[in-house]
């Protein structure tokens, strides 16, 4: 089996060892082209969409890993059709197409439950970069680099499992809040820049991103801080440190 895509890349495949399915949904059919050949080349199983009704209906069929959404579709928009998509795949990663630029309309995005969200014009190699990473967070394409467990203080993470426990209460993280916080506790009492974790985490270069950043070291502080002793640090002009707690 090739470990590497015919780009470069390490491969990515489901656990299984079969194709990562990925369902590309623009009205743009020049776009649309353009996007599932790039998304194709990495290996992986393609289908495309020109609006939401035939997006759901391609969901319900593929059974997607991932899908790169349109904010704006001739039939609805991309919102709409993302709450539609977590009834028929709960777990599925969610990559938005945005010609905004305005934070809130990209917080927006994020705080429906997509996972990342790309600005028009693009280039292809960010969009595929993007897909990539959701896909490593969320445990739904096979890893080699992974440890089994880590530990800080009293906060334990087992990646295999992609369990997280502080003094031994289990802690339900989303796939992102889950691989940054696996970031932070691979490098403990070290300071991690804004464009550090962005680059890690979100698997693109830093770009003025850094709201994203804050919005989930926040989430993460409520899960993993509220009432307890705060092990996570913000290190005011240098980024966020973990540190176990002092008691």
């Amino acid at each position: 089996m090739n470990t590497t895509t015919r780009s470069g890349r390490p491969a990515l495949t489901r656990p299984d060892g079969t194709p990562l399915r990925v369902l590309v949904v623009d009205d743009d059919p020049d776009l649309a082209e353009v996007l599932t050949g790039a998304l194709r080349y990495e290996g992986w199983q393609v289908r495309a969409a020109a609006d939401g009704a035939s997006a759901l209906a391609a969901a319900r069929d593929l059974q997607p890993d991932a899908v790169v959404l349109d904010v704006m579709l001739p039939d609805t928009d991309g919102f709409a059709v993302l709450r539609e998509l977590h009834t028929v795949r709960p777990g599925v990663c969610v990559l938005f197409l945005t010609a905004r630029d305005a934070v809130e309309d990209r917080i927006a995005g994020l705080t429906a439950g997509g996972d990342d969200y790309v600005t028009k014009p693009f280039s292809l190699e960010e969009v595929v970069a993007r897909v990539r990473g959701l896909l490593r967070r969320a445990g739904l394409a096979r890893q080699l680099d992974e440890g089994p467990r880590l530990v800080v203080g009293d906060l334990a993470m087992d990646e295999e499992a992609r369990e997280v426990t502080r003094a031994g209460e289990l802690i339900e993280l989303s796939p992102t809040e889950f691989e940054l916080l696996r970031f932070l506790m691979r490098n403990p009492r070290r300071v991690l820049s804004k464009a550090q974790i962005l680059d890690r985490v979100w698997s693109y270069d830093f770009g003025g991103r850094a709201h994203v950043v804050e919005l989930y070291i926040s989430y993460l502080r409520k899960k993993v801080d509220a009432g307890r002793e705060p092990m996570i640090h913000t290190v005011r002009g240098a980024g966020y440190v973990l540190k176990p707690a002092t008691r």
